[in-house]
């Protein structure tokens, strides 16, 4: 198994961060991000970049971390004991995109490098990340898009790759206690490292370099399609799902928390504004009501 080059992936992670944001900001035409960059006291830090108010995204934000620490926290070594005791370094960029207009999808992605050390013992890495939907008024034509740019993505990696990603993403996006997925996925992965290093890292540039190209035809395609409060309303309650994931299952929420990292760049992926209803269901056969039915249940969208 090669060595991994942590410089090499500090490198293309900034690099990344930046293009993202780049490129959100000429579709938005508007806001701009803002840099926050912050230090943490345990070790590491990072590069936050927000943006709020803007004429298609009503906030998102693409964050760069790089925090280190003598132990890892529960949620790294839940199911995989062998890591606890161990030393760490974790980097990785994770953003949130939350749009103004109900038919256009807020959309997620993420992308990780971690390596334990423990002296006497070889280091343990491992790559992790990938990038899911969440639409409010599902549109076939994007769904197909999404996955198709994902499928293209893993490709040159094995024709097992897309199928055994795409349905880790719908088992992980799953929310147990509404029973339900939270979107209609994409890819995740995990543990990632069993082709060496060079390979894994060719993998996760190709996910992350990929993720403009899903989403940004959606968003130029939706962000102009008139809406009423009926639409807005509905995408401030669905967008209670998401609140519920992040806070309750998302791994990398669960990591920065237990690990002392920055509580405001951790939730900056939270929307700004939301609603919860008791016990609302949709009317049958209702645009909403088809979201649930034909959207988010997971399916072959390719």
């Amino acid at each position: 198994m090669s060595q991994p080059d942590i410089d090499a992936v500090r490198e293309y992670l900034l690099s990344l961060q930046e293009r993202i944001c780049l490129a959100l900001e000429e579709i938005d035409g508007k806001a701009r991000f803002e840099l926050d960059e912050w230090q943490r006291e345990a070790g590491g830090g990072g590069r936050t970049r927000v943006l709020s108010g803007g004429r298609v995204f009503e906030q998102g934000g693409v964050n760069f971390s790089e925090v280190s620490g003598d132990n890892l926290p529960a949620s790294a070594t839940a199911s995989r004991p062998e890591l606890a005791g161990r030393s760490f370094k974790a980097m990785g960029v994770s953003l949130v995109i939350h749009p103004h207009n109900p038919y256009v999808p807020t959309s997620h992605a993420n992308v990780r490098f971690f390596i334990a050390e423990k002296a006497g013992e070889a280091p343990i890495w491992w790559f992790g990340g990938g990038y899911d939907l969440t639409p409010y008024y599902g549109n076939e034509e994007d769904v197909i898009h999404w996955h198709q740019t994902a499928k293209k993505a893993c490709e040159t990696f094995g024709d097992d790759i897309y199928p055994r990603f795409k349905a880790w993403c719908d088992e992980y996006f799953y929310l147990k206690h509404r029973d339900e997925c939270r979107g209609v996925g994409g890819l995740f992965f995990d543990d990632l490292n069993e082709w060496g290093f060079a390979r894994c890292f060719a993998f996760l540039q190709s996910v992350g370099n990929s993720y403009i190209e899903a989403y940004a035809p959606i968003v130029r395609k939706r962000m102009n399609q008139a809406y009423g409060e009926q639409e807005r309303d509905f995408q401030l309650y669905r967008r209670g799902r998401y609140v519920e994931f992040n806070l309750v299952y998302d791994r990398g929420t669960l990591f920065g928390l237990q690990s002392g990292g920055r509580t405001e760049s951790i939730l900056m992926s939270l929307p700004p504004l939301v609603k919860w209803r008791y016990n609302w269901q949709p009317e049958a056969g209702s645009a909403e009501a088809k979201l649930y039915t034909d959207f988010l249940p997971p399916r072959d969208w390719i």
